[in-house]
């Protein structure tokens, strides 16, 4: 093959065989999880089998499953099969574990067994993102993604499909046993009807299984059963819905960093405000934390929770009246007089307070005037006999962080930048199928550990392997 570049002969034989150490560079991202894993308390974390047993045959010491699966999930090799082959194969996988090869049950136990233990660890890092000073003053995006589970569509059930598939059942068993008549009165007609007889058999089966899913349904508190995984929910999203789980992240704006996140059961956002934002100020050690969602976060609840906190909240407010849809005047139309606790119409009329009631926990008062009946503008403010106004008992810290939020109209434009690009990225890592695993303990472990391999990604691209090893050192 003269005139092209030529390799080594495969049979030639060497007087000093290779090193596994020359073939890791000294930048390699490999030498970066051997250290951050060498310098963790992997006992303190609450590994099992982080002190050896003295009987029976010795384990793989969890240092080397959790480089592991640090290092498939920083290479999109998140199937524990997968991970025992490259095991075998990979030469930065044998520098890594010593050239041990677990088999893939060892890999999948380890993942489910010490799952508290590897959530741990993604805080570690957060901690370790924290002392080399990546987080200054801090804003953070929170948004939530649904990421689909191990469970078809049509494995999960609600009260409405359990209905919609009884009927559908029944309807083909009076359509057969029609046919049974017609088949009865035909001449040779017995093959037939035997056909059409195993057919019913195996329609009444399915009713009958039918019915003990029922049975679950009707104990279930959120009014779902899914039977592949267990803790998999029917969530809507943009088009058609998925069954799947809700991911929650927080992410600062100056890295673009995920300081926390979580795995809820809940397709709403609405309860997640404040739990993310207190989760990513204790992540950040921050005395100050400006925390920026969408409109599916918008929840006076929430809002006031974190203002307690000493969190700034900016939330959009949701248009959901329906006098702005059918194009009247919405609430925002109304101007609230604190000093006489009063409202101003757009006619100029003022809305007196009258009395506060109770609707779902909250103290709400009511507000209106007596002059609706002859104002030029009512046709385009109520169809009632006069137009009420609500006004929640803390509602001045919603106006509060409407001030603050028109003041700094581009955070929202941060929070699209910042977070979403995590879930893209996430997503388009872990495939078409997204989790692996079932059940909402191990579905939290794998996001965890995805989440980890992209903060590790981050800080190698923005301080550089070697200063990193250097702040795991020093640690």
């Amino acid at each position: 093959m003269a005139g092209y570049v030529e390799g080594v002969d495969r049979t030639q034989a060497t007087l000093f065989p290779d090193r596994l150490d020359d073939f890791v560079d000294a930048d390699n991202p490999v030498r970066v999880i051997d250290a951050f894993v060498d310098a963790l308390d992997l006992g303190e974390l609450g590994f099992s089998r982080a002190v050896p047993t003295t009987m029976g045959r010795p384990g793989y010491h969890p240092a080397v499953l959790l480089k592991l699966y640090v290092y498939g999930y920083l290479n999109r090799i998140a199937s524990s099969r997968r991970l025992e082959r490259e095991a075998a194969r990979n030469v930065e996988l044998m520098w890594l574990t010593g050239r041990l090869a677990p088999d893939h049950k060892t890999i999948a136990d380890f993942r489910r067994d010490n799952g508290d233990a590897i959530r741990k660890v993604c805080s570690r890092f957060v901690l370790l993102c924290r002392r080399m000073g990546l987080f200054g003053e801090v804003v953070v995006a929170i948004d939530g993604s649904k990421f689909k589970a191990v469970n078809n569509r049509d494995q999960n059930f609600t009260p409405a499909k359990m209905q919609r598939r009884l009927a559908e059942i029944e309807a083909a068993i009076a359509r057969y046993m029609v046919e049974m008549d017609g088949a009865d009165a035909e001449l040779g007609g017995e093959a037939r009807v035997e056909h059409l007889e195993q057919k019913l058999a195996a329609l009444h089966a399915h009713m009958a299984e039918l019915k003990l899913i029922d049975e679950q349904l009707r104990a279930s508190p959120d009014g779902q059963v899914s039977l592949s995984d267990p803790d998999a929910r029917s969530m809507n999203t943009r088009g058609s819905g998925i069954v799947g789980y809700n991911v929650q992240a927080a992410v600062e704006a100056g890295h673009h960093l995920v300081v926390a996140h979580d795995v809820v059961m809940t397709g709403s956002d609405r309860a997640q405000l404040s739990p993310m934002a207190s989760a990513a100020r204790e992540a950040t050690g921050a005395s100050s934390v400006e925390v920026v969602a969408g409109r599916g976060y918008y929840s006076g609840q929430e809002v006031l929770t974190c203002e307690v906190a000493g969190i700034s909240a900016h939330v959009v407010k949701p248009v959901t009246s329906n006098a702005v849809a059918d194009g009247r005047f919405g609430k925002e139309d109304f101007v609230y007089e604190p000093s006489s606790d009063s409202y101003r119409c757009p006619a100029g009329e003022t809305l007196i307070y009258r009395y506060t009631a109770n609707e779902r926990g909250q103290a709400i008062r009511l507000y209106w005037t007596s002059t609706c009946g002859v104002c030029a503008l009512k046709a385009h403010c109520t169809t009632g006999k006069e137009r009420r106004v609500r006004r929640w008992e803390h509602e001045h810290v919603l106006d509060v962080m409407d001030e603050r939020l028109a003041r700094r109209p581009e955070l929202m434009q941060v929070r699209r930048s910042v977070v979403e690009h995590v879930f893209g990225t996430l997503k388009h890592w872990m495939g078409a199928t997204h989790f692996l695993t079932r059940g909402l303990a191990n579905v939290r472990t794998e996001i965890s550990l995805q989440v980890l391999a992209y903060n590790l990604k981050r800080v190698m691209k923005i301080a550089g392997i070697a200063p990193l090893m250097a702040s795991i050192r020093d640690g």
